[in-house]
C-alpha cells in the first residue's frame, strides 16, 4: 500500500481541502466530507496533497495508502459523485420511491420500506417488460455502498435462476439444477 500513499493528489478547481487537528475536510459543489487521520503527516501546498509516514512499520505503511485513497475518494465524491445501480430480477419484483422512502416488493408477504439518508438520492425506473432498476447517488462512496449492500441483502441473488437483487453488470455464478 505504500506505493499508493507516495503518489500526490492534485486538488481540482472548485474544491477546498483543510487539515486541522487530525481531520481532513473536503468541500466541493456536491457536499462536504470529513475524515480523521491518525499517525500520518498531511501536507497541503500549491494545490497538491502529500502524505508522509513517520516510520517503516507495516501498520504505518497500510495507513499511508489507506488515508491517501480515502482522501482521493472524498475529492472525487464532492466533484463528480458516486452511483450504484441495482436491478430487481424476478416475477412480481417492484420498486418505487416517494422522496427518500424506497418501497420494494421482492417476494415477501409485505413490501419493504426503507428510509434513506438525506445524502443519498434515490431514483427508480420501471419499464414494461424490463426488470426494475434502483439508482443510488451520493457524494459519499462509503455511504452509497453501504446503502446498496443493505438493499441487496433483503433478497440476494440465488444461483439457480438468478432471482434477487443484484448490481447492474454483476456476474452471477450459476449452478445446474437437478439431474434427470
Amino acid at each position: 500500500m505504500s506505493r499508493i500513499g507516495k503518489s500526490p493528489i492534485t486538488i481540482p478547481e472548485g474544491v477546498t481541502v483543510d487539515y486541522k487537528d487530525g481531520f481532513v475536510t473536503v468541500k466541493g459543489k456536491l457536499g462536504e466530507l470529513k475524515q480523521e487521520i491518525k499517525g500520518i503527516e498531511v501536507k497541503i501546498e500549491d494545490g497538491v496533497i502529500t502524505f508522509e509516514r513517520s516510520s517503516e512499520k507495516s501498520e504505518q505503511k497500510a495507513k499511508h495508502g489507506l488515508y491517501r485513497a480515502l482522501v482521493d475518494n472524498m475529492i472525487e465524491g464532492v466533484t463528480t459523485g458516486y452511483t450504484k445501480t441495482l436491478e430487481l430480477v424476478g416475477v412480481g419484483y417492484r420498486a418505487s420511491n416517494q422522496g427518500q422512502k424506497l418501497d420494494i416488493a421482492v417476494g415477501y408477504s409485505h413490501n419493504i420500506v426503507i428510509d434513506l439518508a438525506p445524502e443519498v438520492k434515490v431514483e427508480t425506473v420501471s419499464d414494461k417488460g424490463k426488470n426494475p432498476i434502483v439508482k443510488l447517488t451520493s457524494y459519499d462512496k462509503q455511504l452509497v455502498g453501504q446503502v446498496a449492500a443493505k438493499i441487496r441483502s433483503f433478497r440476494a441473488p440465488e444461483p439457480y435462476k438468478g432471482k434477487g437483487i443484484k448490481f447492474v453488470g454483476e456476474q452471477l455464478r450459476r449452478k445446474a439444477g437437478k439431474s434427470a
